[in-house]
């Protein structure tokens, strides 16, 4: 068992979530049951998984829930690609949260690769 909140990948992940929802706020009111809930879902997502796998019994369990939050990764990334090509947000809002994303990426994938050993 790992100590969830210790762990730098979910300590930014939380970030970006913090983030996500602020910048989904200022969708259009017509996005609330659309982009706007997905993206927040996706978004909880991949910290949520970190800390459920942590919590698991065995390196591989915690592995395995590393894997959910990477594919949650890359949807909160697509969704946040997709918020700026339909105009909802510009560049400057979402490319921090991007640059911050991918980050979190690496170092997930880093954790996957240790546990795969």
């Amino acid at each position: 068992m790992h100590d969830f909140q210790k762990l730098l990948v979910w300590q930014k992940a939380m970030d970006i979530t913090e983030d996500v929802y602020r910048l989904s706020a200022l969708f259009p009111k017509e996005e609330k049951y659309g982009l706007t809930s997905q993206i927040r879902r996706c978004a909880v997502s991949v910290p949520s998984n970190i800390a459920e796998g942590a919590g698991r019994n065995t390196d591989g369990e915690f592995k395995n829930f590393l894997g959910i939050a990477s594919g949650s990764s890359n949807e909160l990334l697509t969704q946040l690609i997709l918020s700026k090509r339909l105009e909802l947000v510009n560049d400057n809002q979402v490319q921090p949260i991007i640059k911050d994303l991918i980050e979190v990426q690496k170092i997930n994938y880093s954790l996957i690769r240790k546990f795969s050993k």
